[in-house]
């Protein structure tokens, strides 16, 4: 790819896109495989249904399927995006599903590759894209968030497996020189506090020869404190966002919608309230799709979008937070 300089100094928002698998496991049907209830699941998270991939899903299908709508509402030429980032933590390759999104999309001229930070691997990758192209080099990318955590549920496990959900989201952002609707950003990890929420590697011992041995790969289900993790949301999310709030001299009263990562009713509620932002403000269709981890940012984001309710220029305050633990807050002007 020959390199161009271009004189730019902030990002736009062009378009967006989402995909989810057409199989719809209801909290009926799960009470049918462990001991709970609509109404439980209901009154504690928020969720009533949420879609599953079956055998013609995976992750880079996906992911192409939503990174394809959100072009195709920015109307942009494939050949001259440049950059494309997937933000997942299920990639159907564990070497990169990327590289084969860029294939079908047949971006020929980007360069595609993978960035793990589970359910904050969106807002990660949508700041990480936005540093590249501010820097110079690359005028649009497009940046994707789509996962599988179907395939890492224990679905005897009722703690867990009434949480999640598959899906994929996609923004289209654009290089400006003479404007920056990503306002400002702030990311943090705490890896002391990383046992709360994990996909562990499940490695057993064989033998090559007689005196080498070596570990199996493959993955445990995924393992949580949601108790840990609820706490750590409600406590560090509000802070994040009201720290970046006060850095760009934004009120909350000037935020048009706070869209956070879709984990739990009761987080969105609570961070809502310590903000002083009201519920009619505050973005949930979690009820539809319960948590799908890097997806739900722009999936929710899409969703809004072609329905009208998030309108050109206006401000969205938005946070990802999830295993790591890792957070992050930005605050963007749509458009």
């Amino acid at each position: 790819m020959e390199e161009t300089k271009f004189n730019q100094i902030g990002v736009s928002f062009k378009g967006s896109g989402s995909y989810v698998p057409d199989q719809i496991l209801t909290n009926q049907e799960i009470s049918q495989k462990v001991d709970t209830s609509d109404e439980w699941i209901k009154s504690r998270t928020g969720i009533s249904e949420r879609r599953i991939s079956s055998s013609g899903d995976n992750v880079t299908d996906m992911g192409y399927k939503a990174a394809l709508t959100a072009i195709e509402m920015a109307n942009w030429d494939i050949k001259t995006i440049d950059l494309i980032i997937l933000a997942t933590s299920t990639p159907h390759d564990l070497f990169g599903s990327a590289p084969a999104i860029q294939s079908k999309l047949g971006a020929c001229n980007a360069v595609a590759f993978d960035l793990t930070a589970a359910c904050s691997g969106f807002l990660f990758a949508l700041i990480t894209a936005s540093q590249f192209l501010k820097g110079g080099n690359f005028q649009r990318a497009v940046v994707i968030g789509a996962d599988q955590l179907s395939s890492y549920i224990d679905w005897n496990d009722r703690r867990s497996c009434i949480l999640f959900g598959d899906g994929a989201g996609a923004l289209a952002i654009e290089a400006t020189n003479d404007f920056d609707n990503l306002i400002g950003f702030d990311m943090r990890t705490d890896g002391e506090r990383g046992s709360f929420l994990n996909l562990p590697s499940n490695n057993n011992k064989d033998l090559i020869i007689d005196n080498i041995d070596f570990l199996t790969g493959g993955f445990s289900p995924i393992q949580m404190n949601g108790q840990e993790v609820y706490k750590f949301a409600v406590r560090e999310v509000p802070i994040i966002l009201d720290k970046l709030l006060k850095k760009t001299n934004y009120s909350s009263e000037k935020v048009d919608w706070l869209l956070l990562h879709q984990a739990n009713q009761r987080i969105l509620d609570s961070v809502g309230d310590r903000l002083k932002i009201p519920r009619e403000k505050i973005l949930s269709n979690l009820e539809k799709y319960g948590n799908t981890s890097a997806a739900t940012i722009p999936l929710m984001m899409d969703e809004a979008i072609r329905n009208s309710s998030i309108k050109k220029n206006d401000i969205i305050a938005t946070s990802g937070f999830g295993a790591g633990l890792s957070w992050g807050a930005a605050l963007i002007k749509w458009g």
